[in-house]
């Protein structure tokens, strides 16, 4: 694994220089943790002022800025953000800070999912909900690409582009790093194919939290099942939550997770109705803080499949 070496920065409140004074680092600010580990494996060994605004173990879905975060917008070098409305909240920022910044969004070039607007992963077989999909007159993307580390490849690739066009001196170390990063994402592709290949096609189910994990259940031919749909904001109704209840017991589904960025009541409260016991915690829209399981995506990405396969397979006969 390659050292980094980042400037810490300063504290809350204040703004960064877009090349910090004297050492000519390029000021940067990424929305949320994933996409911060991201901005880091493309530095390399290439020091950054960087700052995230929603940090470890964070929902940024329910992220509500504060004036200290337009004061961080103004005079960086770079701003990232994922894009495909996932953190919406950073084009107001953006607009607010009157920020002259590069603006990168990482998910340009990704080809969304599209899932009915308000949509959960609740009962249905998997061809059903796709068909109600095709079929709603109101879609919406899927903002969580990351999910599939092949689109985390074209996001390091944007983040890369951006880099370059605010630190232009380090261009070709930037997108040297990013190829390397996309080489170890396509190796990392092939490792979890590999691990949810050992798993019978009948028990690739899993329930979480939140509906997140589309992606990497398309790349993988995992089902996911959710009581609540794209955002965690809001509650999911009762009858939704009974629905699914039924469906853990009638197809046995042994894999029930909580996710390290929501609150685990209603899913505990599910499972526990359901006879099954929750299996552990996913990350699914932030890193973990320091000494978790989930420091960066690719830790994230093993350790989130490691337990998925491990309680799909306790149901296998």
């Amino acid at each position: 694994m390659q050292r980094r070496t980042l400037l810490l920065a300063p504290a809350a409140g204040l703004a960064l220089p877009a090349l910090v004074r004297g050492q000519g680092l390029p000021a940067v600010v990424a929305s949320f943790s994933i996409l911060g580990d991201v901005v880091r494996q493309v530095a390399g060994e290439r020091p950054l002022a960087l700052q995230v605004l929603v940090g470890p173990d964070a929902d940024a879905h329910e992220f509500q800025p504060r004036p200290s975060d337009v004061e961080r917008l103004r005079g960086a070098a770079l701003l990232v953000r994922n894009g495909l409305g996932f953190d919406g909240w950073m084009d107001r920022l953006v607009r607010a800070s009157g920020s002259g910044a590069t603006l990168v969004t990482a998910t340009e070039g990704v080809t969304p999912r599209v899932m009915q607007a308000g949509h959960s992963h609740s009962p249905g077989s998997g061809a059903r909900r796709r068909q109600a999909q095709a079929a709603a007159p109101s879609r919406t993307p899927d903002p969580h690409a990351w999910g599939d580390p092949r689109n985390a490849a074209t996001y390091a690739r944007n983040v890369a582009a951006g880099l370059a066009a605010a630190d232009p001196g380090n261009a070709a170390l930037y997108r040297g790093n990013a190829e390397a990063y996309a080489a170890r994402l396509a190796t990392l592709h092939e490792e979890v194919r590999a691990a949810v290949a050992a798993v019978p096609e009948a028990r690739r189910v899993v329930v979480t939290s939140h509906d997140a994990f589309g992606y990497y259940g398309d790349a993988y031919g995992i089902r996911f099942l959710a009581p609540q749909g794209p955002s965690t904001g809001g509650e999911a109704s009762a009858g939704e939550v009974a629905a699914l209840i039924r469906q853990i017991r009638a197809e046995g589904i042994t894999a029930v997770f909580v996710e390290n960025m929501s609150a685990p009541a209603t899913l505990e409260r599910l499972a526990r109705e359901a006879g099954v016991r929750v299996s552990g915690r996913l990350y699914a829209d932030a890193l973990s803080g320091a000494g978790g399981p989930a420091t960066t995506y690719e830790a994230l990405v093993r350790h989130n499949t490691g337990l998925m396969v491990a309680a799909m397979l306790r149901g296998a006969a």
